[in-house]
């Protein structure tokens, strides 16, 4: 009989991100296991001051929950425009943690509308963390330059609305305009996931 595979948790209640951090870490030599999976819907309240001290405050949770190695995150957007704005506060911006994908960012355009494009600077952070097996605790942190586009220029991506005006430097295209295999090489997301994968199979 062959040895059970290790497991892993993506603590994260976002579709969105979970599909996304899957998108580079599915290469691990472990059974990824999501909230849903294990029918955890206990809610972690984020009141970190940084991005990687919220994403380290979820893994501690859903790694005493569940008794597994845990993978989280927390991340937004910095704005040159709306200084102190949005941050580790981006999805309670605004309209607010309950809007729609389509109210938020139809919210968050009216509020850019006005902004002239030397001012549409933005800069897109993701803070990410691990529990391991032996409750070692390590951070990691990607971090994406780029622009506030006028409009949507691609279709909105369930949980992630600001990928479809965010262009990241170097490229003419939003990211939800960009292959997977683009994206997760340039986003602030990827490059986290990227340390992640790289520091998970050293274990």
């Amino acid at each position: 009989m062959s040895p059970k595979q290790k497991q892993i948790l993506i603590a994260t209640s976002n579709n969105g991100k979970f599909v996304e951090m899957m998108e580079v870490l599915w290469r691990l030599p472990y059974e990824i296991l999501s909230l849903d999976n294990l029918g955890i819907h206990s809610f972690y309240e984020e009141n970190g001051e940084t991005f990687e001290e919220n994403a380290l405050g979820k893994a501690r949770h859903y790694a005493k929950l569940t008794n597994l190695p845990t993978i989280a995150e927390d991340s937004g957007i910095v704005v040159d425009a709306l200084k102190d704005e949005l941050g580790i506060k981006t999805r309670r911006w605004g309209a607010g943690e309950g809007a729609s994908d389509e109210e938020w960012i139809a919210h968050f355009l009216k509020v850019m509308r006005e902004i002239p494009e030397m001012d549409r600077g933005a800069k897109f952070v993701c803070g990410a963390a691990i529990v391991d097996e032996s409750g070692r605790e390590t951070l990691f942190r990607g971090e994406t330059y780029g622009s506030i586009t006028k409009k949507l220029e691609a279709k909105l991506y369930p949980g992630l609305p600001l990928s479809a005006c965010f262009k990241p430097e170097g490229s003419d295209k939003v990211y939800s305009a960009l292959s997977k295999a683009e994206k997760n090489k340039i986003s602030h997301r990827g490059k986290a996931m990227w340390q992640v994968y790289d520091y998970v199979t050293r274990f």
